[in-house]
Protein backbone atom coordinates (compact mmCIF):
# COMPACT_ATOMS: atom_id res chain seq x y z
CA UNK A 1 0.00 0.00 0.00
CA UNK A 2 1.43 3.09 -1.07
CA UNK A 3 0.77 6.06 1.59
CA UNK A 4 1.11 9.53 0.46
CA UNK A 5 3.52 11.93 0.95
CA UNK A 6 3.24 14.65 3.43
CA UNK A 7 3.62 18.27 1.75
CA UNK A 8 6.88 19.54 2.56
CA UNK A 9 7.16 21.75 5.57
CA UNK A 10 9.04 24.89 5.49
CA UNK A 11 11.79 25.29 7.75
CA UNK A 12 11.18 27.03 10.63
CA UNK A 13 11.83 30.80 10.72
CA UNK A 14 15.13 31.57 11.98
CA UNK A 15 15.11 34.36 15.12
CA UNK A 16 17.61 37.23 15.16
CA UNK A 17 18.50 38.85 18.72
CA UNK A 18 19.03 42.61 18.80
CA UNK A 19 23.28 42.78 18.39
CA UNK A 20 22.97 40.52 14.93
CA UNK A 21 19.63 43.01 13.90
CA UNK A 22 22.52 45.92 14.83
CA UNK A 23 24.90 44.33 12.38
CA UNK A 24 22.57 43.49 9.25
CA UNK A 25 21.16 47.00 9.12
CA UNK A 26 23.68 49.12 10.39
CA UNK A 27 21.23 51.14 12.62
CA UNK A 28 21.86 51.51 16.74
CA UNK A 29 19.41 50.32 18.91
CA UNK A 30 17.63 53.35 19.37
CA UNK A 31 16.80 54.08 15.24
CA UNK A 32 15.70 50.53 15.31
CA UNK A 33 13.33 51.00 18.14
CA UNK A 34 12.35 54.60 16.61
CA UNK A 35 11.59 53.18 13.48
CA UNK A 36 9.65 50.13 14.62
CA UNK A 37 7.43 53.19 16.45
CA UNK A 38 6.72 54.57 13.44
CA UNK A 39 6.12 51.28 11.24
CA UNK A 40 9.15 51.72 9.39
CA UNK A 41 10.84 48.53 10.51
CA UNK A 42 9.89 45.10 11.56
CA UNK A 43 8.52 44.31 14.60
CA UNK A 44 10.04 41.89 17.53
CA UNK A 45 9.01 39.17 18.96
CA UNK A 46 8.46 39.15 23.05
CA UNK A 47 10.07 35.83 23.79
CA UNK A 48 10.22 37.11 27.43
CA UNK A 49 10.14 39.58 29.79
CA UNK A 50 13.90 40.46 28.49
CA UNK A 51 13.89 38.59 25.48
CA UNK A 52 13.58 40.39 21.92
CA UNK A 53 13.66 38.43 18.84
CA UNK A 54 12.99 39.70 14.87
CA UNK A 55 12.38 36.94 12.21
CA UNK A 56 15.19 36.93 9.65
CA UNK A 57 12.77 36.56 6.67
CA UNK A 58 11.32 40.53 7.84
CA UNK A 59 14.58 41.88 8.30
CA UNK A 60 16.46 40.55 4.82
CA UNK A 61 12.95 42.04 2.74
CA UNK A 62 13.44 45.29 4.77
CA UNK A 63 17.25 45.30 3.95
CA UNK A 64 16.38 44.38 0.27
CA UNK A 65 13.26 47.47 -0.20
CA UNK A 66 15.77 50.04 1.74
CA UNK A 67 18.45 49.41 -1.01
CA UNK A 68 15.96 49.59 -3.88
CA UNK A 69 15.15 53.05 -2.38
CA UNK A 70 17.03 55.45 -5.22
CA UNK A 71 19.23 58.13 -3.21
Amino acid sequence: MHMPQPPEAAPPARLLRLPEVIARVGLRRSAIYQRMSEGRFPRSRSLGPKCAVWVEAEIDEWIRAVSQIPS
